[in-house]
Protein backbone atom coordinates (compact mmCIF):
# COMPACT_ATOMS: atom_id res chain seq x y z
CA UNK A 1 0.00 0.00 0.00
CA UNK A 2 1.39 3.07 -0.97
CA UNK A 3 1.11 5.89 2.01
CA UNK A 4 1.52 8.95 0.23
CA UNK A 5 -2.06 10.50 1.36
CA UNK A 6 -3.26 11.27 4.80
CA UNK A 7 -6.03 8.54 4.52
CA UNK A 8 -3.95 5.48 3.53
CA UNK A 9 -1.43 6.33 6.29
CA UNK A 10 -4.14 6.51 8.68
CA UNK A 11 -5.64 2.97 7.74
CA UNK A 12 -1.65 1.41 8.30
CA UNK A 13 -1.12 3.45 11.62
CA UNK A 14 -4.79 1.73 12.91
CA UNK A 15 -3.59 -1.62 11.85
CA UNK A 16 -0.08 -1.14 13.44
CA UNK A 17 -1.55 0.56 16.73
CA UNK A 18 -3.54 -3.09 16.82
CA UNK A 19 -1.00 -5.18 15.76
CA UNK A 20 1.47 -3.62 17.98
CA UNK A 21 -0.85 -3.19 21.17
CA UNK A 22 -0.59 0.37 21.01
CA UNK A 23 -4.33 -0.72 21.69
CA UNK A 24 -5.60 -3.42 23.17
CA UNK A 25 -7.04 -4.85 26.09
CA UNK A 26 -4.85 -3.28 28.87
CA UNK A 27 -4.78 0.40 26.90
CA UNK A 28 -8.42 0.06 24.93
CA UNK A 29 -8.12 3.38 23.65
CA UNK A 30 -5.23 5.97 22.02
CA UNK A 31 -4.81 8.82 20.03
CA UNK A 32 -3.12 8.95 16.98
CA UNK A 33 -1.40 12.01 15.17
CA UNK A 34 0.10 11.80 11.63
CA UNK A 35 2.90 13.82 11.64
CA UNK A 36 3.45 13.97 8.24
CA UNK A 37 -0.19 15.77 7.85
CA UNK A 38 0.92 18.12 11.05
CA UNK A 39 4.37 18.92 9.07
CA UNK A 40 2.10 19.73 5.90
CA UNK A 41 -0.71 21.90 7.68
CA UNK A 42 2.15 24.06 8.90
CA UNK A 43 3.99 24.75 5.53
CA UNK A 44 0.64 25.82 4.13
CA UNK A 45 -0.09 28.34 6.60
CA UNK A 46 3.32 29.45 6.49
CA UNK A 47 3.25 29.32 2.11
CA UNK A 48 -0.41 31.20 2.67
CA UNK A 49 0.57 34.70 4.35
CA UNK A 50 3.68 34.71 2.39
CA UNK A 51 1.90 34.31 -1.01
CA UNK A 52 0.11 37.83 -0.28
CA UNK A 53 2.15 39.21 1.58
CA UNK A 54 4.31 41.98 0.93
CA UNK A 55 8.39 40.73 0.57
CA UNK A 56 10.16 40.89 4.14
CA UNK A 57 6.62 41.04 6.03
CA UNK A 58 7.63 39.88 9.85
CA UNK A 59 4.75 37.14 10.56
CA UNK A 60 4.63 35.26 13.62
CA UNK A 61 1.77 32.24 13.40
CA UNK A 62 1.23 31.49 16.89
CA UNK A 63 -0.22 28.23 17.33
CA UNK A 64 -2.84 27.93 20.26
CA UNK A 65 -1.74 25.96 22.84
CA UNK A 66 -5.48 24.91 24.48
CA UNK A 67 -5.52 23.08 20.77
CA UNK A 68 -2.96 20.71 21.51
CA UNK A 69 -1.94 20.77 25.11
CA UNK A 70 0.96 18.33 24.44
CA UNK A 71 4.56 19.50 24.83
CA UNK A 72 6.06 17.29 21.85
CA UNK A 73 3.35 18.50 19.50
CA UNK A 74 4.39 22.38 20.75
CA UNK A 75 8.07 21.13 19.95
CA UNK A 76 6.99 19.74 16.27
CA UNK A 77 4.91 22.82 15.47
CA UNK A 78 8.17 24.84 16.75
CA UNK A 79 10.70 22.78 14.50
CA UNK A 80 7.75 23.84 11.65
CA UNK A 81 8.20 27.68 12.32
CA UNK A 82 5.40 28.50 14.47
CA UNK A 83 4.89 30.05 18.23
CA UNK A 84 2.50 29.82 20.93
CA UNK A 85 -0.19 31.08 21.58
CA UNK A 86 -1.25 30.19 25.43
CA UNK A 87 -4.47 31.51 27.91
CA UNK A 88 -2.64 30.97 31.26
CA UNK A 89 0.31 29.97 33.59
CA UNK A 90 -0.11 26.16 32.40
CA UNK A 91 0.40 26.66 28.79
CA UNK A 92 3.02 29.05 29.27
CA UNK A 93 4.70 26.46 31.02
CA UNK A 94 3.80 23.78 28.18
CA UNK A 95 5.45 26.44 25.41
CA UNK A 96 8.61 26.90 27.74
CA UNK A 97 8.91 23.08 28.28
CA UNK A 98 9.03 22.81 24.35
CA UNK A 99 11.49 25.17 23.62
CA UNK A 100 9.85 28.13 22.45
CA UNK A 101 11.33 31.19 23.32
CA UNK A 102 9.74 34.24 24.89
CA UNK A 103 9.74 36.14 21.55
CA UNK A 104 7.43 33.73 19.98
CA UNK A 105 5.04 33.43 22.76
CA UNK A 106 1.65 35.61 23.17
CA UNK A 107 -0.19 35.61 26.31
CA UNK A 108 -3.69 36.19 25.66
CA UNK A 109 -6.43 35.44 29.00
CA UNK A 110 -9.52 37.22 30.28
CA UNK A 111 -8.28 36.60 33.96
CA UNK A 112 -4.83 37.40 33.87
CA UNK A 113 -3.16 37.25 37.12
CA UNK A 114 -0.94 40.17 38.83
CA UNK A 115 1.71 37.35 39.11
CA UNK A 116 1.20 36.32 35.59
CA UNK A 117 1.78 39.56 34.37
CA UNK A 118 4.69 40.45 36.09
CA UNK A 119 6.44 36.64 34.61
CA UNK A 120 5.33 37.42 31.04
CA UNK A 121 7.09 40.86 31.38
CA UNK A 122 9.95 39.68 32.76
CA UNK A 123 10.28 36.98 30.29
CA UNK A 124 9.72 39.40 27.27
CA UNK A 125 6.64 37.49 25.90
CA UNK A 126 4.11 39.42 24.04
CA UNK A 127 0.96 40.82 26.41
CA UNK A 128 -3.21 41.66 24.90
CA UNK A 129 -4.55 43.60 27.62
CA UNK A 130 -7.78 42.28 27.81
CA UNK A 131 -9.92 45.19 29.64
CA UNK A 132 -9.83 48.40 30.76
CA UNK A 133 -8.68 47.15 34.81
CA UNK A 134 -5.75 44.79 33.05
CA UNK A 135 -4.61 47.95 31.31
CA UNK A 136 -4.62 50.13 34.30
CA UNK A 137 -1.98 46.82 36.01
CA UNK A 138 0.01 46.98 32.60
CA UNK A 139 0.97 50.34 33.41
CA UNK A 140 2.00 49.72 37.16
CA UNK A 141 3.67 47.20 36.04
CA UNK A 142 5.54 49.02 33.30
CA UNK A 143 6.38 51.51 35.20
CA UNK A 144 8.03 49.34 38.08
CA UNK A 145 10.31 47.66 35.87
CA UNK A 146 11.34 48.06 31.79
CA UNK A 147 10.45 45.21 29.78
CA UNK A 148 10.94 43.79 26.21
CA UNK A 149 7.53 42.48 26.16
CA UNK A 150 5.21 44.11 22.90
CA UNK A 151 2.27 44.71 24.41
CA UNK A 152 -1.57 45.82 22.91
CA UNK A 153 -5.41 45.60 23.80
CA UNK A 154 -7.62 42.70 22.30
CA UNK A 155 -10.46 44.88 20.98
CA UNK A 156 -14.11 42.77 20.42
CA UNK A 157 -15.11 44.49 16.96
CA UNK A 158 -18.92 42.69 17.80
CA UNK A 159 -19.70 42.42 14.25
CA UNK A 160 -21.99 39.09 15.04
CA UNK A 161 -21.74 35.41 15.65
CA UNK A 162 -21.57 31.96 13.51
CA UNK A 163 -23.28 28.79 14.15
CA UNK A 164 -22.07 27.86 17.52
CA UNK A 165 -22.79 30.73 20.13
CA UNK A 166 -19.88 29.55 22.67
CA UNK A 167 -17.39 29.70 19.88
CA UNK A 168 -17.89 33.33 18.89
CA UNK A 169 -15.99 35.81 20.31
CA UNK A 170 -17.68 38.99 18.37
CA UNK A 171 -20.72 39.39 19.66
CA UNK A 172 -22.45 42.69 21.26
CA UNK A 173 -21.92 40.47 25.20
CA UNK A 174 -18.82 38.64 24.78
CA UNK A 175 -16.65 38.27 27.37
CA UNK A 176 -13.27 38.64 25.21
CA UNK A 177 -11.77 42.32 24.85
CA UNK A 178 -12.96 46.01 24.79
CA UNK A 179 -16.22 46.40 23.60
CA UNK A 180 -15.71 48.71 20.32
CA UNK A 181 -19.07 49.76 19.41
CA UNK A 182 -19.81 50.25 23.32
CA UNK A 183 -20.47 54.16 24.09
CA UNK A 184 -17.15 56.40 24.10
CA UNK A 185 -15.23 52.67 23.99
CA UNK A 186 -13.53 53.60 20.70
CA UNK A 187 -12.48 57.11 21.81
CA UNK A 188 -11.12 55.43 25.11
CA UNK A 189 -9.12 53.28 23.40
CA UNK A 190 -7.88 55.96 20.76
CA UNK A 191 -6.54 58.03 23.80
CA UNK A 192 -5.47 54.61 25.66
CA UNK A 193 -2.98 54.70 22.87
CA UNK A 194 -2.08 58.27 22.87
CA UNK A 195 -1.08 58.19 26.29
CA UNK A 196 1.31 54.73 26.33
CA UNK A 197 3.88 54.55 23.00
CA UNK A 198 4.48 51.50 24.16
CA UNK A 199 1.57 50.08 23.20
CA UNK A 200 2.34 48.92 19.91
CA UNK A 201 -0.38 45.75 19.01
CA UNK A 202 -3.58 45.74 18.29
CA UNK A 203 -5.60 42.38 19.04
CA UNK A 204 -9.02 40.95 17.83
CA UNK A 205 -10.40 37.50 17.65
CA UNK A 206 -13.96 37.02 16.33
CA UNK A 207 -14.18 33.51 17.13
CA UNK A 208 -13.85 29.94 15.13
CA UNK A 209 -15.84 26.82 14.46
CA UNK A 210 -19.46 27.96 13.39
CA UNK A 211 -17.84 30.94 12.26
CA UNK A 212 -17.65 31.80 8.36
CA UNK A 213 -14.16 32.93 7.22
CA UNK A 214 -16.13 36.58 5.79
CA UNK A 215 -17.34 37.21 9.36
CA UNK A 216 -13.17 36.75 10.68
CA UNK A 217 -12.40 38.57 7.89
CA UNK A 218 -14.46 41.80 8.63
CA UNK A 219 -13.46 41.49 12.39
CA UNK A 220 -10.04 41.98 11.16
CA UNK A 221 -10.68 44.82 8.96
CA UNK A 222 -12.42 46.92 11.95
CA UNK A 223 -9.55 46.45 14.45
CA UNK A 224 -7.05 47.31 11.38
CA UNK A 225 -9.20 50.33 10.65
CA UNK A 226 -9.22 51.50 14.28
CA UNK A 227 -4.94 50.84 14.31
CA UNK A 228 -4.67 53.28 11.35
CA UNK A 229 -7.07 55.91 12.98
CA UNK A 230 -4.62 55.23 15.82
CA UNK A 231 -1.64 56.06 14.06
CA UNK A 232 -3.20 59.01 12.37
CA UNK A 233 -4.53 60.64 15.46
CA UNK A 234 -0.96 60.49 17.18
CA UNK A 235 0.93 61.06 14.13
CA UNK A 236 3.19 57.89 13.45
CA UNK A 237 3.28 54.71 13.32
CA UNK A 238 2.70 53.59 16.66
CA UNK A 239 0.76 50.58 16.04
CA UNK A 240 3.26 48.12 14.51
CA UNK A 241 1.63 44.73 14.87
CA UNK A 242 -1.33 43.08 13.67
CA UNK A 243 -2.89 40.08 16.02
CA UNK A 244 -5.53 39.16 13.66
CA UNK A 245 -6.45 35.90 16.10
CA UNK A 246 -7.17 32.13 14.46
CA UNK A 247 -9.46 29.91 14.74
CA UNK A 248 -10.21 28.82 10.99
CA UNK A 249 -12.78 26.25 11.13
CA UNK A 250 -12.67 22.78 10.08
CA UNK A 251 -14.66 20.74 7.92
CA UNK A 252 -15.31 17.40 9.46
CA UNK A 253 -17.75 15.85 7.07
CA UNK A 254 -14.79 14.90 4.69
CA UNK A 255 -10.86 14.41 4.47
CA UNK A 256 -11.05 17.78 2.58
CA UNK A 257 -9.80 20.41 3.93
CA UNK A 258 -11.41 23.68 3.35
CA UNK A 259 -11.60 26.13 3.94
CA UNK A 260 -7.50 26.41 3.06
CA UNK A 261 -5.02 28.87 4.57
CA UNK A 262 -5.11 29.70 1.15
CA UNK A 263 -7.96 30.58 0.39
CA UNK A 264 -8.44 32.37 4.11
CA UNK A 265 -5.31 34.57 3.30
CA UNK A 266 -6.54 35.75 -0.03
CA UNK A 267 -9.70 36.52 1.54
CA UNK A 268 -7.92 38.55 4.10
CA UNK A 269 -6.05 40.59 1.13
CA UNK A 270 -8.85 41.14 -0.51
CA UNK A 271 -11.34 42.76 2.52
CA UNK A 272 -7.98 44.26 4.13
CA UNK A 273 -5.35 45.39 1.61
CA UNK A 274 -3.55 47.15 3.86
CA UNK A 275 -3.02 45.05 6.17
CA UNK A 276 -0.25 43.34 4.13
CA UNK A 277 1.80 46.26 1.88
CA UNK A 278 4.50 45.73 4.68
CA UNK A 279 3.71 48.38 6.85
CA UNK A 280 2.28 45.79 9.47
CA UNK A 281 3.56 42.87 11.29
CA UNK A 282 1.46 39.86 12.05
CA UNK A 283 0.70 37.16 14.50
CA UNK A 284 -2.02 34.34 13.84
CA UNK A 285 -3.42 32.33 16.54
CA UNK A 286 -5.03 29.16 14.34
CA UNK A 287 -5.59 25.72 16.55
CA UNK A 288 -7.69 23.48 15.53
CA UNK A 289 -7.41 23.73 12.00
CA UNK A 290 -3.93 22.67 12.00
CA UNK A 291 -3.99 19.63 13.52
CA UNK A 292 -7.67 18.58 13.65
CA UNK A 293 -7.18 16.74 10.52
CA UNK A 294 -4.11 14.98 11.56
CA UNK A 295 -5.89 13.13 14.57
CA UNK A 296 -8.19 10.36 14.96
CA UNK A 297 -8.74 8.34 18.69
CA UNK A 298 -8.47 4.89 18.28
CA UNK A 299 -10.72 2.50 20.51
CA UNK A 300 -11.94 -0.98 20.98
CA UNK A 301 -15.65 -2.24 21.04
CA UNK A 302 -15.88 -3.82 24.74
CA UNK A 303 -19.73 -5.13 23.85
CA UNK A 304 -22.28 -5.24 21.55
CA UNK A 305 -26.06 -5.38 22.28
CA UNK A 306 -29.83 -3.97 21.48
CA UNK A 307 -31.94 -1.92 22.99
CA UNK A 308 -35.46 -1.03 21.73
CA UNK A 309 -34.35 -2.47 18.18
CA UNK A 310 -31.52 -0.21 18.27
CA UNK A 311 -28.04 -1.78 17.98
CA UNK A 312 -25.33 -0.37 20.46
CA UNK A 313 -21.26 -0.85 19.83
CA UNK A 314 -20.31 -0.52 23.89
CA UNK A 315 -16.66 1.62 23.21
CA UNK A 316 -13.75 2.97 25.44
CA UNK A 317 -14.21 6.33 23.19
CA UNK A 318 -16.64 8.50 25.15
CA UNK A 319 -17.50 11.71 26.89
CA UNK A 320 -13.48 11.82 28.28
CA UNK A 321 -11.92 12.25 24.88
CA UNK A 322 -14.86 13.24 22.79
CA UNK A 323 -16.62 15.74 25.16
CA UNK A 324 -17.70 18.16 22.87
CA UNK A 325 -19.46 15.57 20.77
CA UNK A 326 -21.10 13.75 23.62
CA UNK A 327 -22.63 17.08 24.92
CA UNK A 328 -22.87 18.87 21.79
CA UNK A 329 -23.33 16.72 18.92
CA UNK A 330 -25.19 19.09 16.84
CA UNK A 331 -22.23 21.09 16.45
CA UNK A 332 -19.84 19.00 16.85
CA UNK A 333 -20.67 15.40 14.84
CA UNK A 334 -17.68 13.23 14.05
CA UNK A 335 -17.30 10.61 11.37
CA UNK A 336 -16.85 7.56 12.43
CA UNK A 337 -14.82 4.31 10.81
CA UNK A 338 -15.07 0.48 11.80
CA UNK A 339 -12.10 -1.33 12.07
CA UNK A 340 -12.01 -5.46 13.28
CA UNK A 341 -10.31 -6.87 15.38
CA UNK A 342 -6.49 -6.66 13.92
CA UNK A 343 -6.82 -3.03 12.64
CA UNK A 344 -8.28 -3.64 9.12
CA UNK A 345 -11.14 -1.58 7.78
CA UNK A 346 -14.59 -3.25 7.80
CA UNK A 347 -16.95 -4.23 4.48
CA UNK A 348 -18.94 -1.06 4.48
CA UNK A 349 -21.24 -2.64 1.87
CA UNK A 350 -24.11 -3.48 4.04
CA UNK A 351 -24.39 -1.12 6.71
CA UNK A 352 -26.39 -1.16 10.04
CA UNK A 353 -27.59 1.52 11.82
CA UNK A 354 -26.23 1.78 15.32
CA UNK A 355 -25.61 3.84 18.42
CA UNK A 356 -21.45 4.12 19.23
CA UNK A 357 -21.72 4.78 22.88
CA UNK A 358 -19.05 5.55 25.25
CA UNK A 359 -17.79 3.82 28.52
CA UNK A 360 -18.93 6.49 30.80
CA UNK A 361 -21.33 5.62 33.13
CA UNK A 362 -24.36 8.66 32.04
CA UNK A 363 -27.11 7.74 29.26
CA UNK A 364 -25.59 10.28 26.65
CA UNK A 365 -22.22 8.99 26.65
CA UNK A 366 -22.26 8.72 22.68
CA UNK A 367 -20.34 9.67 20.19
CA UNK A 368 -22.50 8.65 17.20
CA UNK A 369 -26.71 8.06 17.10
CA UNK A 370 -28.49 5.93 14.72
CA UNK A 371 -25.58 5.79 12.33
CA UNK A 372 -25.16 3.84 9.28
CA UNK A 373 -21.80 1.54 10.33
CA UNK A 374 -20.78 -2.05 9.16
CA UNK A 375 -21.81 -3.91 12.19
CA UNK A 376 -19.90 -3.90 14.60
CA UNK A 377 -19.21 -6.52 17.17
CA UNK A 378 -16.97 -7.21 20.78
CA UNK A 379 -13.51 -6.98 19.69
CA UNK A 380 -13.95 -4.87 16.43
CA UNK A 381 -12.32 -1.21 16.96
CA UNK A 382 -13.32 2.20 15.96
CA UNK A 383 -11.86 5.31 14.59
CA UNK A 384 -13.48 8.45 15.72
CA UNK A 385 -11.55 11.25 12.75
CA UNK A 386 -10.63 14.76 12.95
CA UNK A 387 -9.75 14.56 16.12
CA UNK A 388 -6.16 15.71 16.78
CA UNK A 389 -7.08 19.56 18.34
CA UNK A 390 -9.26 19.37 21.21
CA UNK A 391 -10.21 15.87 22.03
CA UNK A 392 -7.13 13.35 23.42
CA UNK A 393 -5.13 16.22 24.39
CA UNK A 394 -8.00 17.87 26.75
CA UNK A 395 -9.02 14.78 28.50
CA UNK A 396 -12.17 15.08 30.43
CA UNK A 397 -11.50 13.00 33.51
CA UNK A 398 -15.45 11.43 34.36
CA UNK A 399 -15.58 7.94 36.46
CA UNK A 400 -11.78 8.20 36.45
CA UNK A 401 -11.08 7.33 33.27
CA UNK A 402 -7.46 7.55 32.97
CA UNK A 403 -5.75 9.72 29.82
CA UNK A 404 -5.12 7.84 26.75
CA UNK A 405 -1.82 7.21 25.39
CA UNK A 406 -0.97 9.27 22.60
CA UNK A 407 1.49 8.63 19.59
CA UNK A 408 2.70 10.48 16.34
CA UNK A 409 3.22 8.15 13.11
CA UNK A 410 4.53 8.01 10.44
CA UNK A 411 5.72 5.74 7.28
CA UNK A 412 8.32 3.61 7.36
CA UNK A 413 9.93 1.28 5.09
CA UNK A 414 11.99 -0.68 7.07
CA UNK A 415 9.07 -1.52 9.36
CA UNK A 416 7.33 -4.66 8.44
CA UNK A 417 3.71 -3.08 9.52
CA UNK A 418 5.10 -0.09 7.16
CA UNK A 419 4.24 2.14 10.36
CA UNK A 420 6.91 4.13 13.14
CA UNK A 421 5.52 5.27 15.68
CA UNK A 422 6.51 7.86 19.02
CA UNK A 423 5.20 8.62 22.11
CA UNK A 424 3.38 11.78 22.83
CA UNK A 425 1.86 11.30 26.19
CA UNK A 426 2.12 7.81 27.98
CA UNK A 427 -1.30 6.24 29.06
CA UNK A 428 -1.81 7.09 32.47
CA UNK A 429 -1.28 4.77 35.00
CA UNK A 430 -3.61 3.95 37.70
CA UNK A 431 -1.17 4.89 40.27
CA UNK A 432 -0.84 8.20 38.53
CA UNK A 433 -4.64 8.74 38.78
CA UNK A 434 -4.55 7.31 42.28
CA UNK A 435 -1.89 10.09 43.29
CA UNK A 436 -3.51 13.14 41.40
CA UNK A 437 -6.45 12.63 43.48
CA UNK A 438 -5.46 13.45 46.60
CA UNK A 439 -3.98 10.08 47.89
CA UNK A 440 -1.05 11.95 50.12
CA UNK A 441 -4.01 13.38 51.75
CA UNK A 442 -6.29 10.98 52.16
CA UNK A 443 -6.67 11.00 56.02
CA UNK A 444 -6.35 14.96 56.38
CA UNK A 445 -9.80 15.26 56.57
CA UNK A 446 -10.77 13.28 59.23
CA UNK A 447 -8.39 14.50 61.23
CA UNK A 448 -10.43 17.82 61.37
CA UNK A 449 -12.17 18.01 64.22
Amino acid sequence: MSLGSAHDRRQAAVRAAVGRGIVGDRHPVAGLLDVRGIRAAATALRTAFEEVGAPGTEVLHAFAVKASSLVPVLRLLADEGLGCEVAGPGELALARAAGVPPERTVLDSPAKTEAELREALALGIAVNADNRAELARLDRLVASAPTSSALGVRVNPQIGGGSIGAMSTATATSKFGVALRDEGARSWLVRAYQERPWLTRMHAHVGSQGCPPALMAEGVRVAYELAEEINEVVGRQQVVTMDIGGGLPVNFASDVVEPSYRDYARLLAATVPGLFDGRYGLVTEFGRSLLAKSGCVLARVEYTKSAGGRRIAVTHAGAQVATRTVFAPASWPLRVLAFDGAGRPLPDGDPVRQDVAGPCCFAGDLVAVDRPLPPLESGDHVALLDTGAYYFSNHFAYNSLPRPGVYGYVPAEDESDGIRFATVRTPQTLDELVAESGAAHAADLGALR
